[in-house]
């Protein structure tokens, strides 16, 4: 894919710009390069604050069609303001999953009234959303999920268990993938609920990562509930809506992470010429290895956008969770190579870490969650290239 700017894209470039360089001072200055991976928990009430701040600027939600609240943002000024944001050192976006996962959800199966009641909360950034997907024994196999819902009085009743819920533990909402059909094929029995977070019936419990921090947590459903007309889609379409969901996970939210990854990988290059070992021949050829990775995962990205068709990405697009995955985690390694002896040192008594510490460790989880680098492997062989299944042993 070429991308090309037109004058308009020049010009939306500068208005972007100018407006976080004005506005990422005074109170917003310390949260310049914050919230990244292994650093979820930090400055969290003045992300959530930023995030209003965005809202009200109409910042947010840039791509989402006009009539949803959002600019309508071609694809070109979508990786506009990637960029910039990126550039300017923005913070991690406390609304990132109701943003880029639940409102084009919502916009491609959601009914007019489901629009009309939670989108604008969204965009104004005043409602923060987690995804309810993964349980202990549904991570890679989302279809063997075992959280139930039943209806009663008007109202789902959910009972189950969910894990590595990312933002749980400040979210107002979750979508929560649950089994309404016990007794139809596995893929078939489920259902998508927006359940509300704050009530009896949902217990979060925040799970303590290497780097210190617990983006992720627990979440117990015993009774909780929302109302009937909480339900995307038809009761059974749960697979379906949930796939249309994942497919947005794949498509225009990774520009803004790979931004993130070339702020990290331009760190570990300034370091590396300050340390001299940019001038290692070796060491070199990987720091050259690296920005070749990203920018093939940029223009990637770029390409399989281009081809999209609404909430249908081409097969491509399942090779972009292990590419980016398997890329990061060697950067992380790379980067305490690059630093060597200083890696071992920590920012401060008694154990806090620095941004590539906490790069590095946080990085040994990319190849396993959101699907394990095998699984990956078995969806594209599977689904993108029509190959065989593996075999199922009992």
């Amino acid at each position: 894919m070429h991308l090309r700017f037109s004058p308009e894209d020049e010009a939306f470039r500068r208005e972007v710009a100018d407006w976080l360089a004005t506005n990422l001072r005074g109170d917003f200055e310390p949260l310049k390069g914050r919230g990244g991976p292994g650093d979820e928990n930090a400055l969290v009430e003045e992300r959530i604050a930023w995030e209003r701040h965005l809202g009200a600027a109409g910042w947010t939600c840039v791509a989402w069609p006009r009539e949803y609240g959002g600019r309508g943002a071609s694809l070109a000024q979508q990786v506009i303001f990637h960029e910039e944001y990126a550039r300017a050192g923005g913070p991690g976006r406390a609304g990132h999953i109701g943003e880029t996962l639940l409102g084009p959800t919502l916009i491609a199966f959601g009914s007019e009234a489901q629009k009309q009641r939670f989108l604008p909360a969204i965009v104004a950034g005043e409602a923060l959303w987690c995804q309810g997907y993964s349980e202990p024994n549904a991570g890679s196999d989302l279809a063997n999920v075992q959280t139930r819902a039943r209806l009663e009085d008007g109202e789902w009743v959910i009972d189950g268990q969910k894990v590595w819920t990312s933002w749980a533990e400040w979210s107002d909402w979750c979508f929560v993938l649950c089994r309404t059909d016990a007794d139809a094929p596995k893929h078939r029995g489920l259902s998508y609920l927006l359940v509300p977070m704050s009530q009896e019936g949902v217990d979060v419990r925040p799970i303590p990562q290497i780097t210190g921090t617990a983006e992720f947590s627990e979440t117990f459903f015993d009774g909780a509930r929302t109302a009937a007309e909480n339900i995307v889609g038809a009761p059974g379409d749960g697979w379906k809506v949930a796939n249309g969901t994942l497919a947005f996970e794949r498509g225009a939210s990774t520009l803004g992470q790979n931004l993130l990854f070339q702020t990290e990988l331009e760190e570990i290059l300034r370091i590396a010429r300050r340390n001299g070992r940019a001038e290692d021949p070796v060491m070199r050829q990987r720091l050259a290895d690296a920005w070749i990775g990203l920018e093939i995962m940029r223009y990637n990205a770029l390409r399989i956008l281009s081809q999209a068709e609404g909430a249908e990405l081409p097969p491509a697009a399942m090779i972009t969770k292990i590419y980016w995955a398997t890329w990061h985690r060697n950067l992380g390694k790379l980067a305490m190579d690059v630093l060597g002896p200083e890696s071992m040192i920590g920012e401060a008594l008694p154990h806090d870490l620095t941004a590539l510490q906490r790069l590095f460790l946080f990085t040994r989880s990319d190849t396993i969650y959101a699907g394990s680098n095998e699984i990956q492997r078995n969806l594209i062989a599977e689904r993108a290239l029509g190959m065989p299944r593996e075999p199922r042993h009992a």
